[in-house]
């Protein structure tokens, strides 16, 4: 359950609702994962992992 904007989440986590938002919004950067072409789950799932490792290649590179 996502908590409500701008508030925190009720497990105590205090994870914000803008956390969930902004990384499927970096998710939907990539158009094979906006809409779902593929008929197999575990080429979606790959095409998914392959995001996320180019998302955190990104931000590591930015920091470094």
């Amino acid at each position: 359950m996502i908590a409500e904007r701008c508030q925190r989440h009720g497990s105590g986590l205090g994870i914000l609702r803008w956390v969930v938002g902004r990384t499927i919004a970096w998710l939907h950067g990539f158009r094979r994962l906006r809409i779902r072409w593929e008929r197999r789950d575990d080429i979606h799932e790959a095409f998914l992992g392959l995001a996320t490792c180019l998302i955190t290649h990104r931000h590591v590179q930015r920091l470094g």
